[in-house]
């Protein structure tokens, strides 16, 4: 889990990389920012001993 919980603030200022990358929030739930500039929510779990998202 992370130690940090994104803010409001950190989610307005995720910039723009390379490549895709995550900003996890903690228990699963992450930000996905792509490198067109989207920013997605998006949430991992565990269902019959899967990863799923």
């Amino acid at each position: 889990m992370a130690t940090q919980k994104l803010t409001d603030t950190m989610v307005r200022q995720a910039k723009l990389r390379d490549k895709d990358y995550k900003l996890a929030d903690g228990g699963g739930l992450y930000l996905l920012v792509k490198k067109s500039g989207a920013k997605c929510w998006r949430y991992d779990y565990r269902f019959a001993s899967k990863r799923k998202t």
